[in-house]
């Protein structure tokens, strides 16, 4: 993989929410949940897809809070236009972890 520098780092903008909405998305082409993420007032309630169905029930997402990029432009998904990327690392069999922080942080806050 190509090396970076701190600058291109720094241009992927990585804030943590609190999931305040999930919905089921039947008509994606994998199964995944429809989040509504708050990201504080300075950035404001996001819309996620997240193919997160393995290892995630709706009520055990509600509240949490997970990191996503948040400056990627709105992506079309079926009839659903998802406006961050929540972020998550695979299982051993390819299944989404999601990551957030061990510890509650206020909605917003960027990664550095």
């Amino acid at each position: 993989m190509a090396q970076i520098t701190f600058a291109d780092f720094e241009n992927v903008d990585i804030r943590v929410g609190t999931i305040v909405g999930v919905e089921p998305f039947p008509e994606a082409r994998k199964p995944a949940f429809k989040l509504r993420i708050d990201f504080g007032p300075q950035i404001g309630m996001k819309k996620s897809s997240a193919q997160i169905t393995k290892h995630y029930v709706a009520e055990q997402l509600l509240g949490r809070q997970v990191a996503a990029v948040v400056n990627f432009p709105p992506r079309q998904i079926g009839p659903f236009m998802s406006e961050v990327l929540t972020l998550g690392f695979p299982d051993a069999e390819g299944g989404v972890v999601l990551i957030g922080p061990d510890l509650d942080v206020p909605n917003g806050g960027k990664l550095f």
